[in-house]
């Protein structure tokens, strides 16, 4: 009889400039599990996807060395990347902040301070979807390998 598949555990990197904001993230999410990393600022946050490889990324947008607008559109203009959603998560409330985000390839929002039902539901959603789309990935690879052998 096949053993059942197991699922490895979800990597989510928290990238956020403030140290008690990426503890407090990690504390809502601590009862899930999650690999959680963490990075403090932009550049960092760029080289913990290559190293890590995660499937959610929670993005401050207020960081140093670059804004979370930059890594993100770095991110999502980067086809090794482009499908790793991205949570960004902010204090900023204008219409404009938000329209960057969007411009920049944003998935989703958050607003700081963090609600952790509202932290916790909008990350399980997007792993549903980095998984969804996953699997569409790998079905689409392997009916073009059929395809080929014919």
């Amino acid at each position: 009889m096949d053993k059942p598949e197991v699922t490895p555990p979800n990597r989510i990197l928290i990238a956020d400039d403030n140290q008690q904001n990426r503890e407090l993230v990690e504390a809502c999410l601590s009862d899930e599990d999650y690999i959680i990393e963490m990075a403090e600022d932009g550049r960092s946050t760029l080289e913990k996807v290559e190293q890590f490889h995660p499937d959610l990324i929670l993005l401050d947008i207020m960081m140093p060395k670059m804004s979370g607008f930059e890594v993100c559109q770095l991110l999502k203009n980067n086809s090794s990347t482009q499908d790793i959603p991205v949570l960004m998560v902010t204090a900023l409330r204008e219409n404009a902040d938000i329209e960057k985000a969007v411009d920049a390839g944003a998935d989703d929002f958050l607003s700081k301070p963090v609600n952790r039902l509202e932290l916790k539901t909008r990350v399980r959603s997007l792993l549903r979807v980095r998984h969804l789309t996953n699997e569409r990935d790998r079905l689409l690879e392997y009916l073009k390998q059929i395809d080929s052998e014919r």
